[in-house]
């Protein structure tokens, strides 16, 4: 099994080639998620400015305040539903998915399904 280390390095490494590739601009910002062992985390950002315009987390007082999850997934969900809801306040429909180095699987793409489900574009 590969050391915690070379794990991370290998997914800062995938980072790199798909910021290449991806870039979020005023008509579709970029949704970034970012997953730690105990939270997540979505942010959507407008690089041609360098500004997040909304993000939302488990960490925060909303989802906290929730009923307790089932498990993380659910809680993903939840928090790519609520970063949904408040692009859409911001005037934002269409956005382009970052999914930060991660695999699309998991928890990654609860929060893409929670997101699209709240009616983002991507």
């Amino acid at each position: 099994m590969a050391s915690v280390k070379s794990r991370n390095n290998l997914r800062l490494k995938k980072q790199k080639r798909i910021r290449n590739r991806i870039v979020g601009t005023d008509e579709r910002p970029r949704l970034c998620v970012f997953r730690s062992a105990r939270h997540i985390y979505a942010q959507v950002i407008d690089d041609s400015k360098g500004q997040t315009i909304v993000a939302a987390s488990t960490y925060e007082k909303e989802a906290k305040g929730q009923p307790v999850f089932e498990n993380k997934v659910a809680a993903a969900e939840f928090v790519g539903k609520l970063v949904a809801e408040r692009a859409l306040e911001k005037g934002i429909k269409k956005i382009v998915f970052d999914r930060n180095g991660f695999l699309y699987h998991g928890r990654v793409k609860a929060v893409s399904e929670g997101a699209r489900k709240a009616g983002l574009e991507f």
